[in-house]
């Protein structure tokens, strides 16, 4: 399924392996991803091309400094003919969404989102109304521009499965891109005559059941268990990783071992997706700043002092 997903996916969007791996890892882990890159690097394009290859529905919401929370949850609407509220849902309501920018709305607006990526659910005046499966967000923020944007705190950064940082692409594979699309074809042309649909929301769902039996030893989870305590007494770590960082880690470790044909975990598994599933929820001294010491040499050091589990 992995290697027919991304083929598909290659036949439009060029390079960025990292952002496509980590994407379907948390897809298939019940998991969200936080993006940080600059403008211009295809997220978009690659979450609609992700769309069609997947059978979902794909939609965008652009944060702004005015966007309030029902703008992206819906609201109800006064129906005349019927003389009664119905509920108008928001654009939130899709399977694979990008938020984009989603540090330049207020707190609240970003609050609102948070908490439906915790609960798959949006409740108006005490009703409930459960977001399609499966449900996928990819928030961007832009690392250059910081007037006008509010940081998330660490607690709403904390539901992010993984913060990915997306860098420009080689040369050859920009090279690829401008041959690729430069051509002015029409998108929605080229997704509907070159992308096939090689899954279906259902099959997901099904293949998400079972990521979640793929065996774990136990001496593999005191090996995550380790790593995640280390950060919070790492001495260049001023706050380290919760629990939900090592649920994180276990869970994503099962999604690569199902997308390498194994019904089992390796230390390998959890080596791969310790920097994207804890950068974002460890944060450095003031001192470490001021040394310019960065967040991923530091996990990096942290990873090479535990000891691997041998099996």
């Amino acid at each position: 399924m992995y290697q027919r997903i991304t083929q598909q996916i290659g036949k439009l969007y060029v390079g960025q392996d990292e952002l496509v791996l980590g994407t379907l890892t948390a897809l298939f882990s019940h998991g969200h991803v936080l993006i940080e890159s600059v403008p211009g690097l295809g997220k978009t394009l690659f979450v609609r091309t992700l769309g069609k290859v997947l059978g979902c529905q794909f939609g965008r919401i652009q944060f702004t400094a005015d966007l309030m929370p029902s703008d992206i949850t819906g609201a109800p609407v006064f129906d005349m003919k019927e003389s009664e509220f119905r509920f108008h849902p928001g654009p939130v309501f899709t399977q694979l969404l990008l938020a984009d920018e989603i540090n330049r709305s207020p707190a609240k607006t970003h609050a609102a989102l948070l908490e439906i990526m915790q609960e798959y659910r949006v409740t108006i005046d005490g009703v409930s109304h459960e977001v399609p499966r499966p449900f996928l967000v990819l928030a961007t923020q832009n690392p250059l521009e910081s007037e006008g944007t509010y940081n998330l705190p660490e607690a709403q950064l904390d539901r992010f499965m993984f913060k990915l940082i997306i860098d420009y692409p080689s040369s050859q594979q920009e090279a690829e891109i401008l041959r690729m699309h430069s051509l002015q074809i029409d998108l929605n042309k080229r997704l509907h005559d070159e992308i096939e649909t090689v899954t279906s929301p259902q099959e997901i769902r099904e293949i998400i059941a079972l990521c979640g039996q793929v065996r774990i030893d136990d001496a593999l989870v005191d090996y995550i268990n380790s790593l995640v305590r280390l950060t919070r007494n790492w001495p260049s770590l001023h706050i380290g990783a919760s629990p939900r960082a090592g649920i994180a880690l276990m869970q994503s470790a099962r999604t690569l071992a199902a997308f390498g044909g194994r019904d089992y975990a390796t230390p390998d598994d959890v080596v791969e997706v310790v920097l994207p599933a804890l950068r974002h929820r460890v944060q450095l001294t003031a001192e470490a700043e001021v040394e310019g010491r960065r967040v991923d040499e530091e996990l990096t050091s942290l990873i090479r002092s535990v000891e691997v589990p041998r099996s």
